[in-house]
């Protein structure tokens, strides 16, 4: 792994990947605000998995920016506004907290803009379930995809979670912004981003971005962005997980997992040799794996479904697959497929996962497809 000090160049995209930081960065002040209390005010949705009001709270503030910015684009978030009006005193109490969350720098405020009353709010969360499974969104071709926070039962137990943002262009990563707030940039430099490890105080970190032009790390702060310059995640051959030469496969997972199956994804790892352990890191958040990744903290992550129908959300990956692959990686699936977002809400013409460093990705799917059949005969 290395973290080269550089200068991010002008890009096409230079505007949005700016609203994109701030407006990550407001976010994440959301999400602290909230673990600071002991209440997170947990819901259960219909996949049993805990929702917060910040993952509203967020959700509001991510759409919000950037409609006020780029107000032709379109959104896929994954939460709708619905459970809000059902829940007046959930509603009251999401309302207060993002009428109270402002960046520390009043230019950054004016930039994003703000939501002027609750109806407004609940406006802003359901513009994210606009975009249904059929794909079809506005006629510009500009989709942003939000996940206010990713990995939420981590966020509530005290582990790694993300706020993530990406802009998917007729289907192309474009920009995606990751914001980190448990993850510490000396974790990063020695090689441990895990829930195991994690900061309870500091800053944390950022993650992005631009199509072609290369993935940074910055610390995250409450006003402008880092005065720190950004560093350049570029992933090397055979020089990760401590610099010396690979010998064994860090796998990242999840054993807790109700869509993949494990037991394959532990074949695989069996299969590369005693050593590699699966899973040598356990990560909640997908998008959180993506950034173990692309950190050089490990090499790979695997997502074989235990139903063959079944598909991934898009929130789950845009963003955090562009700054894989900007850093070095490959991502497909698997059957080495690229990903495909222009296609709604999941990634409908994929089916599982293969993440690594590029110079891993062809070892690992090929072991991949062969414990597939092994395990379909």
């Amino acid at each position: 792994m290395a973290l080269q000090m550089e200068a991010e160049a002008e890009t096409e995209w230079e505007k949005e990947h700016h609203i994109a930081l701030l407006a990550v960065q407001r976010a994440v002040i959301l999400t602290k605000t909230v673990l600071a209390n002991v209440d997170k005010g947990a819901l259960s949705k219909e996949d049993n998995s805990p929702v917060t009001i910040a993952d509203f709270g967020a959700q509001a503030l991510l759409i919000d920016a950037i409609h006020r910015n780029f107000p032709d684009d379109a959104f896929v978030g994954e939460e709708s506004a619905d459970a809000l009006r059902k829940n007046p005193q959930l509603c009251e109490r999401v309302w207060e907290l993002v009428q109270t969350t402002r960046l520390d720098e009043e230019e950054g405020n004016v930039r994003l803009g703000k939501l002027n009353s609750m109806a407004e709010m609940l406006e802003a969360i359901d513009r994210g379930s606009y975009c249904r499974d059929d794909g079809r969104v506005t006629g510009n071709g500009r989709v942003w995809v939000l996940d206010p926070i990713d990995g939420t039962q981590a966020f509530v137990m005290g582990g790694q979670y993300a706020v993530a943002l990406a802009l998917i262009e007729n289907g192309v990563q474009r920009v995606g912004v990751l914001g980190c707030p448990n993850l510490g940039i000396d974790q990063v430099d020695r090689g441990d981003v895990s829930d195991a490890t994690y900061q309870k105080d500091g800053a944390g970190v950022m993650l992005s971005a631009v199509h072609g032009h290369g993935a940074y790390i910055r610390r995250l702060s409450r006003g402008k962005l880092a005065r720190q310059p950004a560093r350049r995640l570029e992933l090397q051959p055979q020089k990760r997980c401590g610099g010396g030469p690979l010998s064994k496969f860090k796998f990242v997972d999840s054993l807790r997992s109700r869509t993949t199956a494990l037991e394959r994804h532990r074949q695989v790892a069996s299969a590369l040799g005693p050593g590699s352990s699966w899973p040598e890191t356990e990560i909640m958040s997908l998008q959180m794996r993506y950034v173990a990744i692309a950190t050089g903290c490990c090499d790979v992550m695997i997502r074989i479904p235990r139903d063959v129908k079944y598909r991934e959300p898009v929130w789950d990956h845009a963003g955090g697959a562009l700054i894989l692959e900007e850093a070095g990686g490959r991502v497909t699936d698997i059957n080495g497929k690229p990903l495909e977002f222009g296609h709604g809400r999941r990634l409908q013409r994929n089916h599982g996962l293969v993440a690594t460093p590029t110079d891993l990705h062809d070892m690992i799917l090929t072991t991949v497809q062969r414990i597939m059949l092994q395990t379909e005969k």
